[in-house]
């Protein structure tokens, strides 16, 4: 007996739905492949090895094979010997953050301008470690220091070899015109050695003979601002005698130094900050108007305003000397 019209299509719509029911179950859809194993990752650089460079070091040590510029840097043994201790104060007991470190130019010469202070100079070597480590293309600072560092014998010989010259128009102006970054502290000891009750207030910038440099040589002029070096030896008084009867700017007295000996010497573990500003542009100037007294003035003043200023916001920022 033949079916009823209806009925044949309704049968024929269920086995249409069945059919691919009964072939999904038959063919499962394969899971998706994992995102790792599409996707290419970049090789790994291999990672130097410590006694290879010490034996590579010691080597060129004993045959000579090492190059010193004529000011006396040695970049080997600077890299090798000098900056890994510099390296564990800045990232282990400094703490140090650094800011700004893409307005430090990538090549060509530049001058670093920084506020100076601590009773000693560590704020000058924390700053060179951050240009190398931070800056992508691992420049060196080379910094400009007062006679009183070339005169002292073991201390002369290991500035020189650390890249540093003494802080004089000729030496500053041979170095930028080469291509080198320059960084100099122009408070000097004013800077350095003023008394705990002064700190963060800029003393004058000496004559602004740095700004001539720039002036001349035509390079960008990078203000640094560095927060965190005014703790770290707390000067509360000064012995002038002893100090002229050492020869030194100043002898201080700290809340630790000398009433604990050598262990009063080891620095406090404040939280650091350093910010490189916005380069001010020399280049589009006369050089011959580095002899301008008014413009190096002026120059100077807005050099010093901008530093000024970066430490008022980061101390108004900063949770406490001992944490950022």
């Amino acid at each position: 007996m033949n079916p009823e019209p209806g009925a044949s299509r309704v049968t024929t719509t269920v086995e249409a739905q069945v059919i691919p029911l009964r072939r999904t179950r038959e063919k499962p859809t394969a899971p998706p492949r994992p995102v790792e194993a599409a996707v290419a990752r970049p090789p790994v650089p291999p990672q130097p090895d410590p006694v290879t460079n010490a034996l590579t070091f010691l080597r060129n040590r004993l045959t000579g094979e090492y190059e010193v510029d004529e000011f006396g840097f040695d970049r080997e043994l600077t890299e090798t010997l000098l900056l890994p201790p510099l390296r564990l104060l800045y990232e282990k007991w400094f703490r140090v953050t650094t800011h700004g470190i893409d307005n430090v130019p990538k090549d060509g010469g530049a001058l670093i301008v920084c506020n100076h202070s601590g009773t000693l100079p560590l704020d000058a070597v924390m700053t060179a470690v951050a240009v190398h480590d931070e800056h992508p293309a691992r420049r060196h600072l080379r910094m400009l220091g007062a006679d009183l560092v070339f005169r002292t014998p073991l201390l002369s010989a290991l500035a020189r070899k650390s890249g540093q010259t003494l802080a004089c128009h000729p030496d500053a102006e041979r170095l930028l015109s080469s291509g080198e970054l320059v960084g100099v502290w122009p408070e000097g000891f004013k800077g350095i050695g003023k008394p705990f009750s002064s700190r963060y207030k800029l003393q004058r910038f000496g004559r602004g003979g740095f700004v001539s440099a720039a002036l001349r040589t035509g390079v960008p002029i990078v203000p640094c601002s560095i927060v965190g070096a005014e703790e770290i030896y707390p000067k509360i008084a000064n012995l002038k005698p002893l100090a002229r009867l050492l020869g030194l700017p100043y002898f201080p007295v700290t809340p630790l130094f000398p009433l604990l000996g050598p262990l009063g010497a080891v620095p406090l573990p404040t939280k650091w900050t350093i910010e490189f500003g916005e380069p001010i542009r020399t280049d589009a100037l006369d050089p011959d108007e580095a002899d301008d007294p008014m413009l190096v003035f002026s120059l100077t003043d807005q050099v010093r305003e901008s530093i000024q200023q970066t430490l008022y916001r980061h101390l108004a920022q900063r949770e406490s000397v001992f944490k950022g």
